[in-house]
């Protein structure tokens, strides 16, 4: 019995030594290049300052670039999942190439986790999505900011404009579900692609429908073009944006166009003008000064900020999943996804509150966004 007992804690000393001494690998797909270029740097540069090690493990990151297309995000999926054999995927920026990289990682049961904003990635909670995660906040959040807003301003009268791909179509979508509840009628819905030059027609209906408010829902840089055009035919209404938008490089293409524009986006990107209350100060702080230490403060971004709160996610479940299978083995991707999705619980992350479920692959509440304004070139905290 002795002997049995002896032989049992050796084979449990080779499987801990095992299982400490396995490298994390971790495949990123960002939009470094095309027209969503602007949210994937910031979110590698934040990736750049991820720590050497994670639970204990050297943590290995490789960065490949879609040039914010589906077909290059699908392909890097594959190289990550099968050359690479990562434990887990971050990324892609926006929604059209996460649904393409969604359908690698429920192919080969990868666990993925988002930085894209739209809600078709993880909803519903079936098939390829029971592998997918998301960090921004559902569409239902960020839309009950802007409609809170509107009913205090008394703008009643809403155009939507989307861009062609899901990420405007769920946000079409959950508007017109929500605006009846809020009090708002949308008068119309302009479409527009990421890759078009002009939007002067659709500038000129809106202008002709006269609503009280425009809500822009596009990611990135081109997400400007609709308010640069409606400056220009004279349309004097106020314009809501989502945070796909929240860069740097849209205040400097947008201009004067996008001043007094209000958006709801996450407490990051105004980390210093919150109240002392916010639970998410904290932490957004740190971020926040490590962005100034190693960047300075024009590369501060909330896309830089998802980045971060994913090397947070993995920080807090990458531990729990060592505990049951090593990384590189298909029983550690398992466990990983688990952990993720029972795991979760009032996290406070530099960009909100998270808490999943199996029901629930996002699980931001609603202290993950805030109300600011545009204001001489920079954010405003407005509530």
């Amino acid at each position: 019995m002795q002997m049995f007992k002896k032989i049992l804690f050796g084979l449990a000393a080779c499987v801990a030594f095992s299982l400490s001494h396995a490298d994390v690998n971790v495949g990123v797909i960002l939009s470094l290049t095309g027209p969503a270029a602007s949210l994937g740097i910031p979110a590698q540069q934040t990736i750049e300052m991820w720590p050497e090690t994670i639970g204990g493990q050297k943590l290995v990151v490789t960065i490949l670039d879609d040039a914010s297309d589906p077909t290059s995000a699908t392909l890097a999926a594959r190289k990550l999942t099968t050359r690479n054999n990562v434990d887990i995927l971050i990324g892609p920026s926006i929604t059209a190439t996460a649904l393409a990289v969604l359908e690698v990682a429920g192919e080969t049961k990868t666990p993925m986790i988002t930085m894209s904003g739209g809600g078709a990635v993880v909803i519903p909670q079936e098939g390829p999505r029971k592998w997918a995660f998301k960090m921004p906040p559902s569409e239902e959040i960020q839309l009950n900011v802007i409609f809170n807003r509107m009913k205090k301003r008394g703008e009643k009268t809403l155009t939507i404009v989307a861009a062609k791909d899901g990420y405007g179509q769920v946000f079409i979508d959950e508007a017109t579900k929500l605006a009846p509840t809020a009090g708002i009628e949308i008068v119309s819905v302009e479409r527009f692609a990421s890759n078009d030059t002009s939007f002067v027609s659709q500038a000129l209906k809106i202008k002709g429908k006269k609503p009280d408010a425009v809500f822009i829902a596009a990611s990135g840089t081109p997400a400007a073009m609709p308010q640069i055009e409606l400056k220009k035919v004279g349309y004097t209404g106020t314009q809501y944006q989502t945070q796909a938008v929240a860069n740097n490089d849209y205040l400097r293409v947008g201009g004067k166009a996008v001043e007094d524009t209000f958006m709801s986006v996450s407490p990051i990107l105004v980390a210093e003008q919150l109240p002392e209350t916010s639970i998410v100060k904290p932490v957004a702080l740190n971020y926040v000064k490590k962005v100034k230490d190693k960047h300075g403060m024009g590369a501060l971004s909330l896309f830089g900020g998802t980045a971060w709160d994913a090397n947070l996610l993995l920080e807090h479940v990458v531990p729990l999943a060592m505990k049951s299978a090593k990384p590189g083995t298909p029983e550690f991707r398992s466990a990983l996804r688990d952990a993720l999705e029972n795991d979760i619980k009032n996290l406070v992350l530099a960009e909100g509150v998270y808490t999943m479920s199996p029901k629930n692959h996002n699980g931001a509440d609603e202290r993950s966004q805030v109300l600011v304004e545009v204001k001489n070139g920079g954010w405003k905290f407005v509530d």
